[in-house]
């Protein structure tokens, strides 16, 4: 398995708390530029992976519709949709 795999199977709230650890990291200062480069490039794709996460569950929010009984229920996601992200 590759590392990027791996990192994108990272959950949105273990990925948020490293990208947190990482601003953290960078903004004391005491940091060389080239760690502080790799920094950045790691934040980057945690970033995404949680943009992605949000992105994913805010489209199953907007699919959820209201049963003709007033049940809610989970719309399936259209293929074109799934493909777009």
């Amino acid at each position: 398995m590759s590392k990027a795999s791996k990192s994108e199977n990272v959950p949105f709230e273990e990925a948020l708390k490293k990208l947190e650890t990482i601003v953290e990291a960078m903004e004391s200062g005491d940091l060389p530029l080239e760690t502080l480069l790799a920094r950045f490039e790691e934040g980057t794709k945690l970033a995404r992976i949680c943009q992605a996460r949000l992105a994913d569950a805010e489209l199953k929010i907007q699919k959820l519709e209201q049963a003709a009984g007033g049940e809610m229920v989970l719309a399936p996601v259209s293929p074109e949709l799934s493909e777009a992200e």
